[in-house]
């Protein structure tokens, strides 16, 4: 069985130590996922993402997970899509790498992942998930105690291209 499974759903009602959330570099607001999850999550989780001081984008940032079925929440920031030529392709790995990592240094057997950047900051859904899928291969094999990985899509749409990024073999 894969460590890494693709489905459409609500992640902010997985069920997994740790979900991620596509932060905005003040982790302070914003729309869709980030919202999603700051809505489900309650109060405490804005209040802790005050503590943390913003995070740089292609990083990321652990928080308790509140009111959410994720024991954690992290959170880490993507790239804003600019043609392709400006780093995109490495922060948005960076991205998924540095969450997991995070992840397994709290001990988060399961991590649960939302598309990163293909929102409004624009990164196209099909070249983002093949980048997420090789970051996550690469990451996890050095990172035995993650057993699972969920990539969690909004919609059918979101999920066709990580159904198709999962089914390349590896670079």
């Amino acid at each position: 069985m894969s460590r890494i499974t693709s489905l459409v759903g609500d992640i902010t009602k997985i069920e997994a130590d740790a979900i991620v959330n596509a932060a905005n570099s003040s982790l302070l607001g914003g729309g869709g996922v980030y919202g999603a999850i700051h809505r489900a999550a309650g109060q405490e989780l804005v209040q802790e993402c005050r503590l943390l001081h913003g995070c740089k984008t292609g990083q990321a940032k652990i928080t308790s997970g509140y009111r959410l079925p994720a024991r954690h929440v992290i959170h880490t920031v993507g790239p804003v899509w600019r043609g392709g030529d400006e780093g995109e392709p490495d922060l948005l790995a960076s991205c998924y790498e540095t969450s997991l990592r995070l992840a397994a240094e709290y001990s988060c057997k399961t991590v649960a992942f939302p598309a990163i950047s293909t929102g409004i900051y624009g990164y196209p859904a099909d070249l983002a998930a093949g980048t997420a899928i090789k970051a996550i291969r690469s990451a996890l094999g050095d990172l035995p105690g993650i057993e699972s990985v969920m990539l969690v899509a909004f919609d059918e749409q979101a999920h066709a291209h990580l159904v198709k990024a999962l089914k390349r073999k590896e670079d």
